[in-house]
C-alpha cells in the first residue's frame, strides 16, 4: 500500500519542486559515514542481542562499548575533516542540539506505541489490522490539532522550552494512562483517552522540535539538518524497538514463572509485556521533558536562512 503514496509523492516532487542550482559538487565524508554507521549498528545490535542473552553477555558488552567508542571517534573526525558528514556547529547550538535530542526521544516513544499497542489491540483484543489502524486515528487527530495550533497560539507566548517540556509531559501522561490496560479493557474508556493525550503531546513536541532543529540554519546546512531530524527518529526507534523487545520478553517471562500455566495466564502475560513497554515509553517522555527544560533556551526560534522574520 505504501508504494501508492510514494508514487504520488514522487510525481508531486518532480512536478512541483524547483531544481536547485548546484555551484559545486559536494564531497562525501567517507570516514565519517563508515564510522557512524558502524557505531549505530553496534549499539542497536547490542540492545537486540540482550533479548536472547543478558546485559552481562560479552557480545552485548563488546557491542555497546564499541558503539560508544566509534561515536566518540566520529565526533573527533567531524571536528577536523574539511567536509564533515555532520558539521558540529549544527548540534552545538543549544536550541538545535536540544531539539535534535527531543526528536530522538520522540522516535523512541512513538515506535513503542505503534509496535506494542498494535500487539495489544490485535493479540489481546482481537482487532483486525484495519480496525487497529483506525483505532490510532484519535492520536493522529491530536497530532494534527497540536501541530497546527501550537506554533500559532503557544510558541510565541511561552517559548520553545515550555512548549516542548509541557508537551512531553502530556504525552507521558497519555502513555501512563495506557499502562493500566487489561484483558477486558474497552477502547472508548481505556484506550482512546490515552491516544488523544499522546497525540496532543507528540504534536506539540514534533512541531516545535522540528522548527528548533532548523532554527538559524544556513542554506548549506539545511539538507544535513533535515536529514538529521529523520535520522534521529529512526535511530531512536531502532534502539527503542531492540530495548523494549527485551523488556517485553522479560516481563512476560516473569509473569509466566510466577503464575499457574494456562491460556488465561499466557494471555495476561502478553498484556503485562505490553504495559511494561508502555511504562518505559512514559519514562522516555519524562526524560525528554527534563532534557528540554535544561538544554533548550526559552527564546524565540531564529528563522532559517531565506525565511522571513515574523514579529510576534
Amino acid at each position: 500500500m505504501n508504494v501508492v503514496f510514494a508514487a504520488v509523492a514522487l510525481v508531486g516532487a518532480l512536478l512541483l519542486l524547483a531544481k536547485p542550482a548546484v555551484a559545486e559538487r559536494p564531497k562525501l565524508d567517507i570516514p565519517g559515514t563508515i564510522t557512524v554507521s558502524a557505531a549505530l549498528f553496534a549499539i542497536v545490535y547490542g540492545f537486540a542481542h540482550v533479548e536472547s542473552t543478558s546485559w552481562t553477555d560479552p557480545v552485548v558488552l563488546a557491542s555497546m562499548v564499541a558503539g560508544v567508542v566509534l561515536l566518540a571517534v566520529f565526533v573527533w573526525l567531524e571536528s577536523w575533516v574539511a567536509h564533515p558528514l555532520l558539521p558540529l556547529r549544527l548540534v552545538l547550538d543549544r536550541t538545535r542540539g536540544g531539539s535534535f535530542l527531543a526528536v530522538f526521544v520522540i522516535g523512541m516513544g512513538m515506535f513503542s506505541i505503534f509496535l506494542f499497542l498494535t500487539y495489544y489491540l490485535e493479540a489481546s483484543l482481537g482487532y483486525s489490522p484495519i480496525k487497529t489502524g483506525l483505532a490510532f486515528l484519535p492520536m493522529v487527530g491530536g497530532i494534527v490539532l497540536a501541530s497546527t495550533t501550537g506554533p500559532v497560539l503557544l510558541l510565541p507566548r511561552v517559548g520553545p522550552k515550555v512548549v516542548i517540556s509541557a508537551s512531553f509531559l502530556v504525552a507521558a501522561t497519555g502513555m501512563a494512562f495506557l499502562t493500566q490496560l487489561e484483558l477486558d479493557s474497552t477502547y472508548a474508556a481505556h484506550i482512546m483517552p490515552g491516544l488523544i493525550l499522546l497525540g496532543l503531546g507528540l504534536g506539540g513536541v514534533m512541531t516545535t522540535a522540528f522548527q528548533g532543529a532548523t532554527a538559524g540554519v544556513h542554506h548549506e546546512d539545511s539538507g544535513v539538518a533535515s536529514a538529521l531530524i529523520n535520522t534521529g527518529q529512526q535511530v531512536g526507534g531502532s534502539i527503542s524497538t531492540a530495548l523494549l523487545t527485551t523488556v517485553a520478553s522479560s516481563a512476560a517471562t516473569d509473569y509466566l514463572s510466577s503464575h499457574k500455566p494456562g491460556a488465561l495466564t499466557a494471555a495476561q502475560a502478553g498484556v503485562e509485556s505490553y504495559t511494561a513497554t508502555l511504562a518505559w515509553g512514559a519514562g522516555f517522555f519524562v526524560v525528554g521533558a527534563v532534557l528540554a527544560a535544561f538544554l533548550i533556551p526559552n527564546t524565540a526560534l531564529a528563522p532559517s536562512e531565506g525565511e522571513p522574520v515574523i514579529a510576534h
